[in-house]
């Protein structure tokens, strides 16, 4: 594993009360009421770190927002930024760059089946806008099933495709979207009792919805591989290669977004190959350079290529491919494979995360299930674990929110980095974290949890 750089951290308690004053006289933050909000300033990171200008550091189990795979500051990585930037700054998309090219080289050779050319945008939302468009046009039909529990970005076909609440108030959106249940067994939409069970019926349901909205009308189902903010939900063995079934049965475009769940995430280059299926399209962004310049794409297979070899695809970006973003993918697709990341990854979850998250669910009352492969994991935290209530109402603001609020400021308070939506806090930490490291974060976590503890019937 990298070395990374041992910083000095300094207290500057001006300069961070600067930082905090110009954010809240002129940053309008995003999913945020602006006056409720306290953004904490950051001062420095590396590592699996990050501190602030108090001089406290956190662990952080987060990744920011699951996306810093490499972990903070990595010297090889900053260091081909910085070479990128004295070789070639910038060039638009409609030429032939040297960084963009490789980029797409090693993203394709990576994919699988025959996905083999990249549509570069600037982040997760415009993949996935983006897929859904190719597949609109390869198919000519309009109609995009996607599940309720999802998060598909907040561009505004990305934001109607997304399940959790965060659509409500973008609605009216594009319309053609028809949601539907993915397969969830510890709260089983479908009564199931097994998660042999539980596919079968997800999988009879989905064939359901296609009955009745017509087969003919759907160009694309888009699925995130294993559901991300929305739980860590593992799909049951099956039920992916049961979509491609059914996907190919009717002439349907499958869209896996991956946007979370890839490049070593889950312990692998895609989340799809643990379960050895082909999608038709594969978005991509946060991992594939962990956020450190902005990027994303779409990778395509060769029959939806095809379609466009003499047709206009009708959609572009200014900065599609820019080469410093693509520079950085290039040099995080080389580290990871240098310093072994994929293996950290396997090992750590297989040797500490999974057998210490089990302890903790025996031994706290508050969990009420663990789930999740590599470095993507979640604990449901509940009231009861015999009725399964949740310890928050679903989509809890406010006083309702107050528990998970408590839990949340129990591991701050001893330098650990959370990352909680409704009920459940997820572990994913940079898939650079040592075993050391996260042992240490699980322990934190652990005492953390006596707080919820408290709550429990």
């Amino acid at each position: 594993m990298s070395s990374f750089p041992e910083t000095e951290i300094r207290v500057d308690a001006e300069r961070g009360a600067r930082v905090a004053r110009d954010d809240r006289a002129h940053v309008f933050h995003s999913w945020s009421a602006q006056a409720l909000i306290t953004p904490l300033p950051i001062a420095g990171a590396s590592g699996s770190h990050f501190w602030d200008f108090e001089g406290t550091r956190y662990l952080d189990f987060s990744s920011q927002l699951v996306n810093v795979n490499i972990g903070y500051q990595h010297p090889k990585l900053v260091a081909a930024i910085q070479e990128a930037a004295a070789r070639q700054c910038t060039i638009a998309p409609s030429f032939a760059d040297e960084s963009r090219s490789e980029a797409a080289r090693l993203i394709a050779e990576r994919a699988p089946g025959d996905l083999d050319k990249v549509f570069f945008t600037n982040g997760g939302a415009e993949a996935t806008e983006n897929a859904m468009r190719m597949a609109r046009l390869h198919t000519g039909r309009q109609k995009v099933l996607a599940t309720y529990r999802s998060y598909h970005g907040a561009t505004a076909g990305s934001i109607t495709a997304t399940g959790d609440p965060r659509r409500w108030p973008n609605e009216p959106g594009m319309p053609g979207i028809v949601h539907f249940w993915g397969p969830y067994t510890y709260r089983s939409a479908f009564h199931a009792t097994s998660e042999a069970e539980e596919c079968e019926r997800a999988l009879q349901h989905l064939r359901d919805v296609i009955v009745f909205e017509g087969p003919a009308t759907i160009a694309a189902l888009i699925l995130e591989t294993v559901v991300g903010t929305n739980g860590i939900l593992v799909p049951p063995d099956g039920y992916l290669a049961g979509v491609r079934e059914i996907c190919d049965e009717h002439g349907i475009v499958w869209i896996a977004d991956e946007v979370m769940a890839g490049f070593g995430r889950c312990g692998e280059w895609f989340a799809v190959d643990r379960w050895d299926v082909t999608p038709d399209l594969i978005c991509f962004a946060k991992g594939v350079n962990s956020g450190y310049v902005p990027i994303g794409g779409v990778v395509v297979s060769a029959a939806i290529a095809e379609t466009f070899e003499r047709r206009v695809f009708p959609g572009g970006l200014t900065y599609s491919g820019h080469p410093l973003a693509c520079a950085s993918a290039v040099a995080s697709i080389r580290i990871f494979e240098e310093e072994g990341i994929l293996e950290n990854v396997r090992k750590v979850s297989d040797t500490v995360v999974a057998p210490r998250l089990a302890e903790l669910a025996e031994r706290h009352p508050s969990v009420g299930e663990v789930r999740g492969l590599g470095f993507f994991w979640a604990l449901e935290l509940v009231r009861d674990r015999g009725t399964r209530e949740p310890l928050v109402p679903f989509n809890a603001s406010g006083d309702a929110a107050g528990p998970m609020n408590e839990f949340a400021a129990a591991c701050k308070a001893q330098g650990l980095w959370p990352f909680v939506h409704f009920n459940r806090t997820h572990v994913v930490p940079p898939c650079t974290t040592t075993a050391d490291e996260m042992a240490e974060g699980l322990d934190m976590l652990d005492r953390a949890l006596e707080v919820a503890d408290r709550l429990t019937a």
